[in-house]
């Protein structure tokens, strides 16, 4: 257990914010593996699998107690990704794990599934659905989270694909549920697909995508101003593209302009891409898998739409909406615009200003601000 502790002791949420508020090991994962150490035991190579862990916890915690190898890991989010590959390096572990997208490369032949709840519950029904699909006949999940952010409906939800879910005793706001027994499975429930009439536009949507097929009323308020947005743009980047609506959208009112979405979930990832082909818009849309830009080139987009998250996993924290300024300041060419909507209270207005350039509000409702900044001449990234 020493050697667990030290393991633990030492993880990093790099490259994700990192702050005093926020942790990379909280009291779940630690039960997580307190409660599935007997399973552990019993579980012989390459039949572990885990879904969500947030920056190595499970994996690296469950490795260095049980000397596991051929460990299968799923993450949605691309900082989890990153994060588990430094902590496993740094622990001198990477050759025990490998990264999987949600499916049968992941679940096949799997008898232990270790995973953290994850807050959507129709990213928990598809990841359910995967596990019952595609895992072996007698595999046991162990499936935990914070007390404040678990509900009912993750039983009643995992109770549709499993018959015993159970949970077990709290501990430090923590718990965890003990699932096993697989049911027959029919049709994937995942991806959705809904036409939204007034955009002309078909979005696809898997589980844990924000705010699913939907078109959620912050993107609705950005896209009343879209007529606005800098019209001699060439090179456009919908910055956390989500299911990608922004980007085809844009795609479909500027005929000569190029766009790319990016975003970080793997699930948007793929929802974006689904929705790009379903639209006709291939040719003229890329969608990438990134962190807030970091694979863009410097002074490469003309114009950036941005509908930034205000939560870092379950913390509140404007870190990540912050990052994704940063990165838009120098991706930016001079002259470049970025349209942003977020919610009122954040007053980003001075931080975009700083980070990017000249910033105006140009809407605001009950609700949400829009604003639009312009990079000037000069460089950005030196203040």
């Amino acid at each position: 257990m020493d050697e667990v502790e030290d393991v633990l002791g030492r993880l990093r949420r790099y490259p994700d914010v990192e702050a005093a508020n926020l942790y990379a090991v909280d009291a779940a994962d630690r039960l997580i593996l307190d409660v599935a150490a007997d399973t552990l035991a019993s579980a012989g190579s390459g039949e572990v699998a885990i879904i969500g862990d947030s920056y190595g916890a499970l994996t690296l915690g469950a490795i260095a107690a049980h000397d596991l190898r051929d460990v299968r890991v799923h993450q949605d989010l691309l900082t989890g990704e990153l994060a588990l590959a430094n902590n496993a390096k740094a622990a001198g572990r990477t050759d025990r794990y490998t990264a999987h997208p949600l499916g049968p490369g992941l679940l096949t032949g799997a008898t232990v599934v270790l995973m953290r709840l994850p807050r959507a519950l129709s990213g928990l029904a598809e990841i359910a659905d995967a596990i019952a699909r595609y895992a072996a006949p007698g595999v046991r999940i162990i499936a935990g989270g914070r007390d404040k952010h678990l509900t009912k409906s993750m039983n009643d939800v995992l109770g549709e694909y499993f018959s015993e879910v159970r949970a077990s005793l709290g501990r430090q706001k923590s718990r965890a549920l003990f699932v096993s027994g697989p049911k027959t499975v029919g049709e994937p429930p995942f991806p959705v697909y809904e036409r939204i009439g007034e955009l002309d536009i078909e979005v696809v949507a898997h589980g844990a995508a924000f705010s699913g097929a939907k078109l959620d009323i912050g993107t609705r308020f950005l896209l009343e101003h879209l007529k606005l947005m800098k019209p001699d743009a060439r090179e456009a980047i919908d910055l956390g593209c989500g299911t990608g609506i922004l980007a085809v959208a844009l795609a479909k009112a500027r005929p000569a302009l190029r766009v790319t979405g990016t975003d970080q979930s793997a699930a948007a990832v793929a929802s974006a891409r689904a929705t790009v082909a379903a639209n006709g818009l291939a040719d003229r849309v890329a969608v990438v898998r990134d962190d807030a830009m970091s694979s863009a080139a410097d002074n490469s987009a003309d114009l950036v739409l941005c509908n930034p998250p205000f939560h870092v996993g379950a913390a509140v924290h404007t870190g990540s909406a912050i990052k994704m300024f940063a990165e838009t300041g120098r991706v930016l060419r001079p002259g470049g615009e970025l349209w942003t909507v977020y919610n009122t209270h954040l007053d980003y207005r001075g931080v975009v200003e700083r980070m990017v350039g000249r910033t105006d509000v140009v809407g605001r409702n009950r609700k949400f601000t829009v604003t639009r900044s312009v990079r000037g001449l000069h460089d950005v990234r030196q203040r």
